[in-house]
């Protein structure tokens, strides 16, 4: 059995995507497994992929496929764009006569890659993200079956445009069943088998890995792989003020990390030891035992960085974005305040009063009693067995049973 998997755009489909093809090769050893992804992500999966101490176990073929992003703003009309024509110019018309050529680009390699009997693959699958456009109009030509993943509550674009030819769409959020639905299926969002949660002793133990004190209340601030300015200016601002009671781990990102070496001064070691209660990552591979290790997290509100979080079971501050297309973090984080499983700020709220943040991090850990509360309904959310059944899915649509 030949299966493409395509995930990308960002680490939140690349992620998940790689959870389900180890599900795959379990359930269907000798299946011939291709990944595609863009050029921003390629070196991240053939490691991920392919290097031993990087876990990487998994036979098969990593591709990069061309791509383009349509740039819009929620909630923006025309009358915003006129306010800021340099956005207007450069971030929508620029960018998107970019991503036209880039979506073109693509439709012709994944049509001469699939195109040969002998390369045809019997299944394709599209883990949400504008990186699956191309194929998936090219799968549809071709008459190849193919099944899609979204991941929030609300389907992005790319998901939008493949849903109504998909032979199943498989759901991360809970959706109401309407007429056209009947291919639907709520799995949950594909994580790792490590994302679980972890005893307190086990939670001490990694703390005092990663160079902390076990006894402290352990802080860990992530804005994703590639990094948030916004949360990453927000705790410039009163990163001294945090130290003075909690340990700190930040995540500044790979494209931000750069910006916020004047940290490293909080930031003490000696005779191989941290000497401070506070560390700076650009990324971080082992993110399970780093979130295990936290009291209290601070996120962006992604469906796939939620998923691993309802896993773990945290007490978690969430700060969605507003400005992207659809609203998806905005509408992921308050599902679940609604349910009163975390706590929300909001990103142009913080970036207006980054105190508001502080005192909401200061207050969930210096309160051990509500961590816990928001920690167990969080975890109540957690929908497990995600990867393994988009698997079987997968497989069953592909022929293989």
């Amino acid at each position: 059995m030949k299966i493409l998997v395509v995930g990308g755009g960002s680490g939140g489909h690349v992620t998940p995507a790689i959870a389900v093809v180890r599900e795959i090769l379990r359930i269907k050893p000798r299946a011939r497994v291709e990944f595609w992804t863009d050029r921003k992500y390629y070196k991240n999966v053939v490691k991920i992929t392919t290097l031993s101490e990087a876990g990487g176990d998994l036979p098969m073929r990593v591709r990069k496929i061309a791509s383009g992003k349509f740039m819009r703003y929620a909630g923006w009309g025309i009358g915003d764009y006129l306010k800021h024509l340099d956005v207007l110019l450069v971030d929508v018309i620029f960018k998107n006569i970019c991503g036209l050529f880039g979506v073109v680009m693509g439709i012709v390699t994944s049509f001469a890659r699939m195109i040969g009997k002998k390369n045809r693959p019997d299944v394709v699958f599209l883990k949400g993200g504008y990186v699956g456009v191309p194929v998936g109009i090219v799968a549809r030509v071709l008459r190849i079956p193919y099944i899609i993943h979204e991941s929030d509550v609300s389907a992005g674009l790319a998901n939008r445009i493949l849903m109504r030819k998909a032979r199943v769409v498989a759901m991360g959020a809970r959706f109401e069943k309407k007429a056209g639905r009947e291919n639907w299926e709520w799995v949950g969002v594909p994580i790792g088998v490590e994302f679980r949660k972890v005893s307190e002793t086990r939670q001490a133990k990694l703390k005092e890995a990663f160079g902390f004190c076990s006894s402290k209340p352990l802080v860990v601030i992530t804005g994703g792989s590639q990094g948030s300015e916004h949360i990453n200016e927000a705790v410039k601002q009163f990163l001294p003020e945090l130290l003075e009671e909690v340990s700190v781990g930040l995540i500044a990102g790979r494209k931000r990390y750069e910006q916020m070496m004047e940290l490293k001064q909080f930031e003490k070691w000696g005779d191989g030891k941290l000497k401070s209660d506070f560390r700076m990552w650009e990324f971080n591979s082992n993110m399970d035992e780093l979130l295990g290790a936290a009291d209290v997290v601070v996120s962006r509100a992604g469906a796939t960085t939620i998923a691993e979080l309802e896993a773990l079971g945290k007490a978690v501050i969430l700060v969605p974005f507003e400005r992207l297309p659809g609203g998806h973090q905005v509408k992921n984080a308050e599902k679940l305040r609604e349910l009163g499983a975390l706590e929300v700020i909001y990103d142009e709220e913080m970036v207006k009063q980054p105190s508001k943040l502080k005192k909401m991090i200061l207050e969930l850990a210096g309160d051990k009693k509500k961590r816990k509360e928001l920690a167990e309904k969080l975890n109540r959310e957690a929908k497990v067995g995600a990867a393994k059944r988009l698997a079987e899915i997968i497989v069953e649509v592909g022929g293989g049973k």
